[in-house]
């Protein structure tokens, strides 16, 4: 409990950080002016800029490495991630589609990103199942689902080049330009999700020690993957659909949270709940923040980041 409260901490400062570094520099006094009502220049700076940014970048963390944590013990494959295994593009090149062709229907972003990721883990579940599932089956049909939808992706890219500007940013994964419209969208699922989520941490125990014996303590071992994987998806498409292609924060924090907490889902999942959303809002204030005035999306750091680190557990794991 103390380390969980410690991560509490750690958010708390996270969006304290967030909050006042930036091209203006903000006082902790004139952060509280503004969340009472104050009706300074800083205070609209903090209220319509930083702080729907803020929160943002706090949620989109937080359903990340909630659907990375899950799918590391349905998919039984420490290597799994939302956009490793190629949910994260599903929900992408339904985001995108929408985005350039129909864009009179932005509206659907999110649920067209979830029918997206979810048939795409049905892809590569359907690719990677022979006589059960193993952790490289499911690498490699991960990577050959992402690498066609990759395609589909680039395709679209250049059919409409005259409309790609916003969509290569997508693709990315950043905040730029979000505001209170996109805290809305996103608030919903993050709080639906992890809680619903929260819920099957006993599941998630059992399923770590192997179908067998798990059907052996009674549960239905197929229909409790389809219900976290479905919950996964959902909760990485409604980050796609307001952030992008936000990478490897799925595999970073919940085997940041192994280390720092143990294995047991009834502490790593709230862990990697709270760690995820501190991850995402320092990456996003180190972005914007390293080589002011210019700004880089948060998706290049998460990349700097995340690579070497998915190599180093690609090393240790096959």
């Amino acid at each position: 409990m103390l380390i969980l409260a410690g991560l509490i901490v750690l958010l708390v400062v996270s969006a304290g950080v967030a909050l006042s570094q930036g091209a203006v520099y903000i006082t902790l006094q004139e952060i509280q002016d503004a969340l009472n009502g104050g009706k300074g220049a800083n205070s609209q700076i903090i209220m319509n800029i930083r702080l729907p940014r803020t929160l943002l970048t706090v949620f989109v963390g937080m359903n990340l490495a909630t659907a990375g944590a899950v799918l590391q013990a349905v998919m039984k494959n420490p290597l799994a991630d939302p956009h490793i295994i190629g949910i994260s593009s599903g929900a992408g090149i339904a985001g995108i589609f929408i985005m350039i062709v129909v864009p009179q229907f932005s509206f659907l972003i999110t649920p067209a990103a979830f029918i997206g990721a979810l048939l795409a883990a049905l892809c590569i579940y359907i690719l990677a199942w022979k006589n059960g599932i193993r952790p490289l089956r499911i690498i490699l049909a991960g990577v050959a689902v992402s690498s066609f939808i990759g395609a589909g992706i680039s395709a679209l890219l250049i059919l409409y080049s005259d409309k790609v500007h916003g969509a290569l940013m997508w693709m990315v994964g950043g905040f730029a330009a979000r505001s209170w419209s996109h805290v809305e969208l996103i608030l919903p699922y993050t709080v639906a999700g992890v809680l619903f989520v929260l819920l099957f941490t006993r599941h998630l125990n059992i399923l770590l020690l192997g179908d067998e014996i798990a059907r052996g303590l009674g549960m239905n071992v197929e229909r409790t993957r389809i219900i976290l994987t479905a919950a996964a998806a959902l909760l990485a498409a409604s980050a796609v659909s307001v952030a992008g292609l936000l990478g490897f924060v799925g595999l970073i924090v919940p085997h940041t949270a192994r280390l720092i907490i143990g294995s047991d889902y009834r502490f790593l999942l709230p862990a990697s709940v709270l760690l995820g959303g501190s991850v995402v809002t320092l990456s996003d204030t180190v972005a914007r923040c390293a080589f002011a005035p210019i700004e880089l999306p948060a998706g290049i750091f998460m990349a700097i980041l995340g690579v070497p680190f998915f190599l180093f557990l690609l090393r240790r794991e096959l």
